[in-house]
């Protein structure tokens, strides 16, 4: 009787890694709240990420987030459009032990490869729409961090001042590792730093984002063409992986300073 008991509060636990192909096995996803932390529950067993560890979150809307994903899958688990569950399971997981300080360097160094600092003089079309769409937000970058940045339009690097560098790594540092987690992804799906601050202060939206990493791709389309389903498969893509970056930082920085105060005596 006990032992039936326990399996209501303790349910069987059901690893991602077994995930990649499956068909759907359970009819309803369901959070569990284990003090400060939600898991993740399918029909009445635990999820588990690929090394085995409990998936568990702080944030109750990133659990409900997570759950709605796995809700949202049909006849067979698709794991290549479950972006949050992969964000977490990274946190989890950290498959590379990368530490806080691992991250916020990554972040800071990338500037020196920012998509939006490298800019082509050898077609003036091309050019003309680059400093139209792209120097404003570098602006706007300077302005917001007070820093210097010079972009490039040879095979020689961006000037990135050590100062600037020193400005970033110290915003950077002051965010969570969850936040750092979002920060790296969403970074890597837009190859700027620039960009990705942009979005997360909303001073443009995820679609805008999207287009103007991919602002020389779609010149070259512009004059040669595109395939339809292909090119439109690959920007829905990417605009669902900077959604979930974007919505984890902001549960997760969300999570950490909505905490209630402590009354003072």
């Amino acid at each position: 009787m006990l032992a039936s008991k326990l399996k209501i509060f303790f349910p069987p636990t059901i690893s991602l890694r077994k995930m990649a192909t499956v068909k759907r096995f359970y009819r309803k996803t369901n959070i569990l709240s284990n003090g400060d932390r939600f898991e993740i529950t399918l029909d009445q067993r635990k999820l588990k990420t690929p090394k085995g560890n409990v998936f568990e979150v702080t944030s109750k809307p990133l659990a409900l987030a997570v759950a709605m994903e796995w809700e949202s899958q049909e006849d067979t688990i698709n794991r290549s459009n479950m972006h949050l569950t992969a964000l977490c399971s990274t946190l989890l997981d950290n498959p590379h032990q990368h530490s806080r300080m691992d991250i916020v360097n990554y972040i800071s160094n990338y500037l020196e490869t920012d998509t939006v600092l490298f800019q082509s003089n050898d077609t003036e079309e091309l050019f003309k729409l680059q400093t139209e769409k792209w120097d404003p937000i570098i602006q706007w970058f300077c302005d917001k961090y007070q820093v210097d940045i010079t972009k490039t339009t040879s095979i020689s690097p961006p000037i990135i001042p050590p100062p600037t560098k020193d400005i970033l790594t110290r915003h950077f540092a002051s965010y969570d590792y969850p936040a750092l987690i979002g920060f790296m992804y969403g970074i890597d799906i837009l190859k700027s730093v620039i960009l990705m601050m942009a979005v997360c202060e909303r001073l443009i939206n995820v679609q805008s984002a999207i287009s103007l990493t991919r602002l020389e791709e779609e010149f070259q389309i512009s004059h040669w063409g595109r395939v339809e389903w292909s090119h439109d498969l690959s920007k829905n893509d990417l605009q669902a992986r900077l959604s979930a970056a974007v919505l984890f930082i902001h549960l997760n920085t969300s999570s950490a300073t909505s905490k209630p105060k402590m009354e003072s005596s």
